[in-house]
């Protein structure tokens, strides 16, 4: 009987043992199909990747866990090696990121604009489609402006105006920065009535509106390009490049583009995408 017993409880430790041999490679299995990207807030805060990623693991099995951040906050998360891929839009920190070796190659995906909205009266005068004139104007009344001032690709492209203004450093002493992402600048925008540069995508999934509305559009100025990019695993041997590389091969193909093409907010696209153009 006893060794009956004891053949009994090897046998169970030998089950215990295999079931958690099994469980072990299901949850390795499960860490290889799972990504970490990061991101703009607009892409998170205009509520593409709600409609994106479902059908990105649906076609792969892949999931991607989403960082949403400011465009170069994204970059230096990808920089220490804590991203697998970056999905962002400023093209000239882009090509830098990967002239340094940390991106393997920048493919273009989609292109919004910029607007500029502010309080329906407009005390500012600046409604039309000229980005540096408004600008200049902004400037001269010292009318309120909240800048994200959170190097984000919006924040570069702001700055960008505001040189092309010849005002970098006289921007009014309306002029205030927040240091937060899109959402967050437009509620202040929304609270205090000034003048705010925004993604048109953003703006489009953005609800507490109060009195604002899109005043300046239409510059071509304004055209905001986004892109992609693998980390270069040579600088961090741990990222995940086969899967990383399924996304950015998903997202220009024609599936992928279909799907960025048939999100919409109101009957109205948001992103447009020109991977093959």
């Amino acid at each position: 009987m006893r060794s009956i017993s004891k053949f009994s409880t090897v046998s169970c430790k030998l089950r215990h043992l295999a079931l958690g041999l099994v469980m072990t490679g299901m949850t390795v299995h499960a860490m290889a199909q799972s990504i970490v990207m990061s991101s703009t807030t607009s892409t998170e805060q205009s509520g593409l990747f709600g409609f994106l990623l479902p059908e990105f693991k649906k076609a792969t099995g892949i999931d991607i866990k989403v960082v949403a951040l400011g465009t170069g906050q994204a970059l230096d998360m990808a920089r220490r090696g804590d991203a697998d891929v970056v999905f962002v839009h400023d093209q000239a920190a882009e090509e830098k990121f990967v002239t340094e070796g940390f991106g393997l190659k920048r493919l273009a995906v989609m292109y919004n604009d910029f607007v500029v909205v502010g309080p329906q009266a407009d005390p500012a005068n600046v409604k039309g489609n000229d980005i540096v004139a408004a600008l200049r104007k902004i400037s001269a009344g010292n009318a309120p402006f909240v800048s994200r001032g959170d190097k984000s690709g919006t924040h570069a492209a702001e700055l960008r105006f505001w040189n092309q203004a010849a005002l970098l450093d006289k921007k009014g002493s309306g002029y205030k920065e927040c240091g937060c992402g899109m959402g967050p600048a437009l509620n202040i925008g929304a609270s205090t009535g000034a003048y705010v540069l925004t993604d048109r995508g953003t703006w489009l999934n953005f609800k507490n509106r109060a009195d604002l509305k899109v005043l300046v559009e239409g510059d071509a100025k304004l055209f905001n390009q986004y892109g992609v990019m693998v980390v270069n695993p040579a600088k961090h041997a741990h990222v995940k490049q086969a899967d990383a590389q399924k996304f950015v091969d998903w997202i220009v193909s024609a599936n992928g583009q279909a799907v960025i093409a048939a999100y919409k907010i109101g009957g109205e696209s948001v992103f447009f995408p020109n991977a093959n153009k």
